[in-house]
């Protein structure tokens, strides 16, 4: 530092980076001072913050990440551990707007999102507790809850802030913001019973999440309130080979026992079922009514224009970050949130059951 003798001073060299040592020195106080001003803490006298953010408007100093996680002791980042192989994540719709919300939500806090795609369960138990043991992250959101998810002890047991995608089933101390699949599947399941069909199947996502039997349930009960006898149930993994493989299960059946509607865990098991369909000779919608879920923007542009469950996975990582950040401050008594209801959006993929033509084994 070099000081003119009125009290002000910057960096002798233009090219060195202003530090805290340099506030420190041009306000007359230590580096702790500054730390207690930048993070607002108590205990510094008016006069001397006066001086401190002088001091820092004159350098034009802004202070990095890693000086303000030091000086708060935050690694100023959360994190998000999703035990998925890379081929399911690569075709699942789902996770792109929701990192996206996410992202929104820890930008406007000029903090960062840690991602770790790990391969198994026990893996992922490991990730976090390195991320949260080695101060990592600040809190964690909880993706793919499980039955009795071993996830929710641990994080407790670490004293790591998290906010939970969906309600777990076991007692669980964080908030969670919840999406309802029980609305989605409902209207679908009410649209196709008005149309007339009186067999449908579902090809779902891996029956070890909570989220795929909660719509197992729910598709099961919404035939039976209808009085219609419960339709056959085909697990996939969410991608479109493995729906393809079990829409052909559904579909090489004679005539008069096939499904004339199927419903989708996602839309893009809804579109490789379509085609599936389309490959064996039926007509969609005229031999078989096809309703995905997620809505995702491609849906619209596929031939015939897809039905189906309108999602907002962006909004779910907004709201799922922004409430992992108040945990995060130190917010009191942070409440579960619950998403606007799923909506039906009717396309050209549903009609009323007509013709039944064989398959051909093409």
């Amino acid at each position: 530092m070099v000081h003119d003798g009125r009290g002000t001073g910057r960096s002798a060299d233009p090219a060195r980076r202003t530090t805290i040592a340099d506030v420190a020195a041009l306000s007359g106080t230590s580096k702790g001072t500054v730390s207690f001003v930048l993070n607002n803490k108590p205990g510094v006298a008016d006069a001397t913050r006066r001086r401190v953010l002088s001091a820092i408007e004159e350098l034009e100093w802004q202070p990095s990440r890693l000086a303000r996680s030091l000086s708060n002791s935050r690694a100023d980042a959360i994190g998000l551990v999703l035990a998925r192989t890379a081929e399911t994540l690569r075709a699942d719709s789902f996770f792109a707007p929701f990192l996206a919300g996410v992202e929104q939500s820890v930008a406007q806090a000029d903090m960062s999102v840690l991602l770790r795609f790990v391969s198994t369960e026990e893996i992922e138990l490991e990730a976090y507790q390195s991320l949260v043991r080695g101060g990592r992250v600040d809190g964690v959101i909880v993706a793919d809850l499980r039955p009795g998810d071993p996830r929710i002890d641990l994080l407790r047991e670490l004293g790591a802030p998290a906010v939970s995608l969906n309600r777990p089933d076991v007692p669980s101390p964080f908030p969670a913001v919840v999406n309802d699949d029980v609305a989605g599947i409902e209207a679908a399941v009410d649209h196709l019973v008005g149309l007339g069909h009186s067999r449908i199947a579902q090809v779902s996502g891996p029956h070890r999440y909570l989220h795929t039997r909660r719509r197992r349930t729910a598709f099961s009960a919404a035939l039976s309130g209808h009085g219609v006898r419960s339709g056959a149930t085909v697990e996939a993994d969410f991608t479109a080979h493995a729906a393809a493989s079990a829409t052909r299960r559904l579909l090489e059946v004679p005539p008069e026992v096939r499904p004339t509607a199927i419903m989708f865990d996602n839309d893009i098991m809804a579109v490789a079922g379509t085609v599936v369909a389309q490959h064996l000779g039926l007509s969609v919608p005229g031999d078989l009514s096809v309703v995905g879920f997620d809505d995702v923007e491609l849906s619209a542009f596929v031939s015939p224009p897809l039905t189906t469950v309108r999602t907002d996975p962006f909004t779910w990582g907004l709201t799922a970050a922004r409430q992992l950040l108040a945990v995060v401050h130190g917010v009191e008594d942070v409440q579960d949130v619950v998403l606007d209801a799923p909506e039906l959006v009717v396309r050209g993929s549903t009609s009323a059951p007509s013709r039944q033509l064989a398959v051909t084994g093409r």
